[in-house]
């Protein structure tokens, strides 16, 4: 009996591809993984298509609520953003595909995985590690690294299915190279390939309109958190998956979320894509706003140093870390009293807030009013200003001292001032 080789598939271009181009070129049993994080794909023809092409077998694992619960809202809670605007769509959803890819193969006792990520960029590293993380023993197919491996573009594939009589699942002129999950849709290629292009956003867009394109009114939107996730949209209590479909639908129609980045790939090159991310831009923005009520400064700012350091681990697809582990576990513990709700107006692809309320609110009114309260005298800022400001005025001292400086009184720093 010949060896078995589990292969995440997706249906699209290139694993369409991988299967009879893996019967031709080894000597493998093809058992294909289609892993279901939110892509709204019919997963019944993917499957009658993995089929029809080679596979003997072929799985579908609806993954969308432990994507969500186990996945995104960890970044969610740490604020995570790759490069100040990524939000890290595809990246936090490989990890989970490669660790069922490791389930699989060892229910069917398989003694490699493949998967379809070029070598230019991140997915092959993002699966890679994951299952190294459980099963270092397993060989991995990459095969577009692979010797055997001839074509070198998109075109090149969908001749290769044309040449074999095999269905092409794609257009030509949407040859976009795209991933979908419940949290976002990435693209990249065509047109986006030379950064002096503007998006066709018209051609493009999938889930969200153009902004220029969504209602005049705009759109109120009201989330509640309970610890740092979200359990309600409008007043209205929902799972992790409700409230994804619920703020997609929202945000999509507003046309918030939209991305065009240019961004450093782990691989040393950089690229360029557009990302639609209309319900997880809603929600970052509340979230933010709800731990901007509920943090102390020293807790915030050291948040932020953790939420770069922990954007930069998913991105590289390094979850399965103990500093992964060690940054969910800080993040945790900030989270404890980010329980409350925010409101958020949408208009014409921009998110501003509208409120917010959480009965851990670190805001005292009695404090921050300009009219004078009990619990904040004014004059008490005379003697914080003094001892705060004392390095500076000791190294201002010394410097007149020395006639060297800012401080003295012929100072370079100093500009001419008109006086009429």
């Amino acid at each position: 009996m010949a060896e078995k080789i589990v292969l995440a598939y997706s249906g699209g271009l290139d694993t369409t591809v991988i299967i009879p181009w893996l019967k031709e070129n080894y000597d493998y049993d093809v058992i294909a993984v289609c892993v279901d994080v939110g892509q709204g794909d019919d997963w019944a023809a993917i499957k009658a298509r993995a089929l029809k092409t080679g596979a003997s077998a072929c799985y579908v694992v609806d993954a969308r609520q432990e994507y969500i619960e186990e996945y995104v809202w960890p970044a969610l809670k740490a604020n995570c953003k790759y490069e100040d605007q990524y939000l890290l769509g595809t990246s936090t959803a490989r990890p989970l595909i490669g660790k069922i890819l490791v389930e699989y193969a060892r229910q069917e006792g398989a003694v490699a995985i493949c998967h379809g990520a070029t070598g230019k960029g991140n997915d092959q590293i993002r699966f890679e590690l994951a299952i190294k993380a459980f099963a270092p023993d397993l060989k991995v197919i990459a095969a577009w690294r692979d010797d055997k491996w001839n074509m070198d573009s998109r075109d090149a594939e969908i001749k290769f299915l044309e040449d074999r009589g095999l269905e092409v699942p794609m257009k030509k002129d949407q040859s976009y190279s795209r991933d979908e999950n419940i949290w976002h849709l990435s693209h990249e290629g065509l047109e986006l390939e030379k950064t002096e292009n503007e998006p066709n956003y018209k051609h493009m867009l999938q889930n969200t309109v153009c902004p220029e394109e969504a209602p005049e009114a705009g759109e109120y939107v009201k989330i509640e958190f309970e610890k740092g996730v979200p359990v309600s949209v409008n007043g209205k209590k929902m799972n992790g998956l409700e409230i994804m479909l619920e703020l997609n639908k929202i945000g999509g129609r507003n046309g918030v979320g939209l991305v065009d980045i240019c961004e450093n790939r782990c691989v040393g090159m950089k690229s360029r894509g557009v990302y639609e991310t209309p319900g997880g831009s809603i929600l970052y923005a509340a979230h933010e706003m709800m731990d901007h009520l509920c943090l102390d400064r020293d807790t915030y700012h050291f948040k932020q140093q953790i939420s770069l350091r922990m954007s930069e681990l998913i991105y590289d697809g390094k979850w399965f870390t103990p500093l992964m582990d060690a940054c969910k576990a800080f993040i945790d513990v900030t989270q404890k009293t980010c329980t409350g709700w925010v409101k958020l107006k949408l208009y014409k692809g921009s998110i501003r807030g509208a409120g917010s309320w959480s009965k851990y609110s670190l805001y005292n009114e009695s404090i921050a009013s300009f009219t004078t309260g009990e619990l904040y005298n004014h004059k008490d800022a005379q003697g914080f200003i003094t001892l705060f400001g004392l390095p500076l005025k000791v190294r201002a001292l010394m410097e007149q001292q020395v006639g060297e400086g800012q401080a003295i009184l012929e100072s370079k720093s100093f500009k001419k001032r008109p006086t009429e």
